[in-house]
């Protein structure tokens, strides 16, 4: 069996263990947390995923995450996302929103936390290929145009659709 997660029903409430790619394949829903990372100036990381990842490959996106293990909280799966992909830990996290996303791939219910970041992060190559730091208004212009334009070594990519919806209710909700 590979990564246990926990399924839920259309309240988010537990009703079984399951495998997170069985849940994925058949529909089942389950909990992913995510975390908008701030930096003390208020800009939002964007970060590219790495071209191995088995979602999104190359992909950009606004939200570090991913789906919570069995008997975790949104804000405890959401700390140990930060660890694992930025090397960021015992940061204060600020639950946002939560919603039930229709996702690409399968539905899920989607905890979206806060954290100011500072300091120095260690990406985990496996997972970041490359990020860099946004305003909201730099953020939006890119998502308008449905892709992300860098004058770096990243070039041109698109945005993780999921993320995209993510952004703007977040976005509706800080207005």
């Amino acid at each position: 069996m590979g990564e246990l997660v926990d399924r839920v029903d259309e309240n988010d409430l537990v009703i079984g263990v399951v495998d997170r790619a069985e849940a994925i394949e058949k529909g089942w829903l389950h909990r992913v947390a995510t975390t908008v990372r701030r930096d003390p100036l208020g800009r939002i990381l964007v970060h590219r995923r790495s071209d191995e990842m088995s979602r999104f490959p190359g992909q950009y996106n606004w939200l570090i995450g991913g789906a919570a293990e069995v008997g975790e909280s949104y804000e405890q799966a959401a700390a140990r996302e930060l660890g694992e992909e930025l090397g960021v830990f015992g940061v204060p996290l600020r639950p946002v929103l939560r919603f039930l996303c229709e996702g690409e791939i399968s539905p899920y219910w989607l905890g979206v936390h806060e954290a100011v970041v500072s300091g120095v992060l260690v990406p985990d190559p496996d997972e970041i290929a490359w990020y860099g730091w946004f305003g909201e208004d730099e953020l939006l212009e890119a998502v308008g145009r449905g892709e992300f334009v860098s004058d770096g070594p990243v070039g041109r990519g698109e945005f993780v659709s999921d993320g995209v919806k993510a952004l703007r209710r977040y976005l509706a909700r800080q207005r």
